[in-house]
């Protein structure tokens, strides 16, 4: 891939979207839903969205690598109070050196993980601070219809932003561990491409959401060549999810957590620990990974 974009803001819809007075199937307790028209959002229009690369948006929590860095901040009595060290989304607008809300009234921002602080705790599964590592599901190199979990230095992936899924994220939609040993992984975003989409109308993407293998995913992002994201989500087009069977679940996957190169004794009941029992084992899905 010769680009890709980070999550720092509120992503738009390929379509103009609208309102519609019913309630949401997406979100629990919403009285209404916001759906596709059939009319390319300009936005995406000046994106380049005819030449932007689709990837596969994966039903997760956004995560971003960053330094750390000290940062207090205190907003107006108007918005909520934030977490100490809460970070501004890269791309928020600034007034008087204060960060300023968008057209919906949000100021997007970053929270950082505490190591050991119980409520973050299946974000911090998925890393190991004191090796600077994170679990990491991507496309497989060597084939592109395969998986691979890996340790990726988190140096490597500042900037970046990722998606956090498994056993107790999102009720879990790929199936991934089980409640007496969770999996959490994190996918880089714009990692997993969607080869052969067809047109961008509503007839083509219904019709590829529903029949085609490819298509059992919870939504699309295009990465633009300006590094812009505009996505499209199956409920956009009055498509259910999460679905029985998914794309990402379908495909095989294989183990690379070699640990001895580390020099280093991760703990019995560790994620890191129970994958890397698993180096170089090939699963049929992700499901099938079990840990003991």
């Amino acid at each position: 891939m010769q680009w890709t974009g980070a999550v720092q803001q509120k992503v738009p819809c390929v379509f103009l979207t609208r309102v519609k007075d019913e309630p949401s199937s997406k979100r629990e307790h919403q009285m209404f839903k916001v759906i596709a028209t059939e009319t390319l959002n300009p936005v995406a229009l000046n994106a380049d969205i005819h030449n932007a690369i689709p990837t596969e948006k994966v039903d997760g929590t956004c995560c971003y690598v960053a330094l750390h860095k000290d940062f207090i901040w205190n907003v107006d009595d108007d918005f909520k109070s934030v977490p100490e060290f809460w970070i501004p989304a890269k791309g928020v607008k600034q007034s008087n050196g204060k960060p300023y809300p968008d057209e919906n009234g949000h100021i997007p921002g970053w929270v950082p993980v505490e190591n050991g602080n119980k409520q973050y705790c299946w974000h911090s599964s998925a890393v190991n601070y004191e090796l600077g590592v994170g679990i990491i599901l991507k496309r497989h190199p060597e084939d592109p219809g395969a998986l691979l979990i890996y340790l990726g230095y988190l140096c490597e992936l500042l900037e970046q932003t990722l998606e956090l899924i498994g056993t107790n994220i999102n009720g879990n939609p790929y199936g991934i561990g089980n409640k007496k040993n969770p999996i959490h992984l994190l996918v880089p975003h714009g990692t997993l491409l969607i080869c052969d989409l067809p047109a961008l109308d509503h007839k083509s993407l219904i019709s590829w959401f529903d029949h085609r293998q490819e298509g059992k995913v919870e939504g699309i992002v295009w990465h633009c060549k300006d590094r812009s994201l505009i996505k499209l989500h199956r409920h956009h087009l009055g498509l259910g999810w999460p679905l029985t069977d998914t794309y990402l679940s379908s495909k095989p996957v294989s183990i690379s957590m070699d640990l001895c190169k580390f020099e280093y004794e991760a703990a019995p009941s560790s994620l890191l620990r129970k994958l890397s029992k698993k180096d170089y084992q090939q699963f049929d899905s992700l499901k099938d990974i079990v840990l003991d």
